[in-house]
């Protein structure tokens, strides 16, 4: 990092003033503005005024310093206070929404440098994201993917976007991350490969030219990858540009006439030698983005028929391509004063003209919405959240005595549906009590578990008289009345509880006659239909008994004759799951799906012990051993609903496992089952998640 006098003084200075503050797993504070200071000066090249009002902006924000303009300078000072402004925007302010935040940004900032430092400031608590409580961590990557990553975006500062995309889907969707980047140095190798059989046919050409150039793959960041598979509702195979190959040309000097004219040129040798997809040509080399950026993308087919994506560019368009102008003020012979000004230019106009670069940014999530507490804490919901949804999530007493909310100051009724950024103030009545209407006001599966067991409560003293009578009239007609007689009749009858059947004779609503009637009438085929479902049970577990239990398929693996393979347990594979093989010491080869936790550490730390493996054909008569994770509403016919499906396909259960959450009001269900393939598996799965009270399907 650059070191000077004024930054030592600086630091210092902010060491004094933070040393009785600290991080949130327990390090000095002081290392905040530290690794800020660093990111300004090794990753973005602003000069020393901006890195020491890096530390005097913590010091006076924290530490209550002062900063004088006498002591530090009029830069200086105009920086650190369009730092302190911008670090009192509260969210709920702002509502969110990235063109209200950028207008303050704009209104803070007399120096435009000020919006780059507080990139760099988010940067760093990105990285720094595992040390955060979750609460305070998803409130930061929200604002990140809605605030900071278009900022970056419209100002070009492209590494800055991607590692902050890449964090922000690490943290929302960790499998897809896994899955992603997982098969991204699973294909490192094929990726190298076709770049070496690229350019072979282009070098005489290149040569001839006196063209002197390096060529690098640029991988497709993980998180734009995701955004293509939601987008074009695809499979990670199914992205066509996951990477591009980079021609980038040596070219002294800034004559960018000559830039160009080499830019053509090498374009015209790969359009030669390779079909062009000119509807996918891309000229920015003619017409350079607001922000700067400067290349030439054009789509090209292989001889094997493989569509790749090749840019072209010099080192100069490069070197701002993936830093922004603000690194790029000392190329080769440029005055540093002159590129500052020019990039400085650059960064009001994005700021000013949001509309004009708006291509590609993230979108908020669609099946959430954030919502915050007066005092400032975030909610996170499920769409379609209503005032008594949040009233829920807050407690359970506040929603079942909520009458309605102020949403962002104005009166609303408890059927309210919120928006992302609202601020909801919840009112109450101790006189208020759940009523059936209210189930149909409310989505989150919290809610409509807390508004049952109020309806339950309320029930229960007149299902306790239900109760006392029907006993009475079966004890004088002497007939029995048993449990599962009873269930066939609250079916037939549509009384889906217990509560509600002993409730509706309380209330007078079902003729105990009626009861009566149906046990005369109904007993003998009743119990012949249990005979029957019980022999086809028992029939289906003798059919399940004789499945074979050796049916190991084999992979076709190359040059692994003779030595034995397992499925490795940390992952469970399945026939059908995309797999890699792992050669151990000892135990042969180890089998493991693709999103395996363990498969980003054994791709790179041991890529000479990976091995290609595949499926065979199709499956023989075996069965694996898969774990299912199950949430689900505390609604005691969900779990006998769940079996009832596992028995439909060729799935049997080898263990069964209910916790009871009471504080979500839901059940968490883990199985381990015995499936032929993950055919058979998504099946189950899929028919499991249609399921009413069913919240929650993942597999381990």
């Amino acid at each position: 990092m650059v070191t000077s006098t004024l930054i030592d003084k600086a630091r210092a200075a902010a060491a004094e003033a933070l040393k009785d503050f600290t991080r949130h797993d327990g390090t000095p504070f002081i290392g905040h503005p530290d690794a800020v200071a660093k990111i300004v000066a090794d990753e973005i090249g602003l000069p020393e005024e901006c890195i020491a009002a890096v530390y005097l902006h913590e010091a006076s924000r924290m530490g209550g310093m002062e900063v004088k303009e006498s002591e530090w300078g009029e830069a200086i000072c105009t920086l650190v206070e369009g730092l302190n402004k911008i670090s009192t925007i509260k969210p709920k302010d702002t509502r969110l929404e990235a063109e209200n935040y950028k207008k303050l940004i704009i209104q803070y900032s007399r120096d435009p440098r000020v919006t780059v430092l507080k990139l760099a400031d988010r940067l760093e608590v990105m990285r720094s994201l595992k040390m955060f409580p979750k609460t305070g961590r998803d409130q930061k990557i929200l604002e990140t993917l809605l605030l900071y990553i278009p900022l970056a975006h419209q100002l070009g500062l492209y590494n800055m976007k991607r590692e902050m995309e890449d964090i922000y889907l690490k943290y929302s969707d960790s499998e897809q991350y896994r899955l992603i980047t997982n098969k991204l140095k699973a294909g490192e190798k094929d990726r190298e490969k076709l770049m070496a059989e690229f350019i072979e046919p282009l070098k005489a050409k290149l040569d001839g030219a006196g063209i002197h150039y390096k060529l690098k793959i640029r991988t497709k960041a993980a998180y734009s990858i995701w955004q293509k598979m939601l987008k074009q509702k695809v499979p990670f195979e199914g992205v066509f540009d996951v990477f591009a190959i980079r021609f980038i040309i040596d070219c002294d000097g800034e004559d960018h006439k000559l830039e160009k004219d080499l830019c053509w040129l090498v374009y015209s040798f790969v359009t030669e030698e390779y079909e062009a997809d000119t509807k996918r040509l891309r000229d920015w080399v003619t017409n350079p983005k607001p922000n700067g950026y400067e290349s030439l993308h054009i789509t090209v087919k292989n001889k094997e028929g493989a569509y790749v994506e090749v840019q072209i560019r010099t080192k100069r368009m490069d070197d701002v391509a993936e830093n922004g102008f603000a690194s790029h003020w000392a190329y080769k012979g440029i005055k540093r004063e002159e590129t500052l000004s020019r990039w400085l230019t650059s960064v009001r106009y994005a700021l000013e003209h949001p509309d004009e670069n708006t291509d590609d940014l993230p979108q908020p999530p669609s099946k959430e919405i954030f919502v915050f507490t007066p005092t400032g804490e975030l909610r996170i919901l499920q769409a379609g959240s209503t005032v008594l949804d949040f009233a829920f999530g807050i407690h359970t007493n506040i929603g079942a005595h909520c009458v309605g909310a102020k949403v962002n100051g104005k009166a609303v009724s408890i059927r309210e549906k919120l928006n992302t950024g609202d601020v909801v103030e919840i009112l109450t009545s101790k006189n208020q009590h759940p009523n059936q209407d209210w189930l149909g006001w409310v989505v989150s599966p919290k809610a409509r578990s807390k508004v049952k067991q109020a309806l339950q409560v309320q029930e229960q003293s007149r299902a306790t008289d239900g109760k006392e009578l029907l006993d009475r009239r079966l004890k004088n007609w002497k007939l029995e009345f048993p449990d599962d007689m009873c269930t066939e009749f609250r079916k037939k009858y549509n009384y889906p509880t217990l509560t509600g059947f002993y409730a509706a004779i309380g209330e007078g609503n079902l003729d105990v006659n009626t009861i009566k009637d149906f046990i005369l009438s109904e007993a003998q085929r009743h119990a012949a239909s249990v005979e029957a479902a019980e022999a086809v049970q028992a029939s289906a577990k003798a059919a399940r008994h004789y499945e074979s239990k050796d049916d190991i398929l084999v992979l076709n693996a190359k040059n692994v004759k003779g030595i034995e393979y397992k499925m490795s347990k940390c992952c469970n594979p399945v026939f059908g799951d995309d797999v890699f093989g792992f050669v151990t010491r000892e135990a042969g080869i180890k089998i493991h799906r693709i999103t395996c936790p363990n498969a980003a550490r054994l791709l790179e730390m041991y890529p000479y012990r990976i091995q290609k493996v595949r499926w065979a054909d199709s499956p023989s008569t075996g069965s694996f051993q898969v774990e299912l994770r199950i949430v689900a509403d505390q609604e005691g016919a969900v779990i006998n609903h769940i079996m009832e499906v596992i028995n439909q396909f060729k799935a049997s259960v080898r263990s069964f496992n209910v916790n009871e959450n009471p504080r979500n009001g839901t059940f968490e269900i883990s199985m381990k089952l015995s499936v032929p393939s993950n055919l058979e598996l998504d099946k189950v799965v899929s028919q499991i998640r249609t399921l009413k009270h069913v919240v929650k399907v993942t597999r381990v």
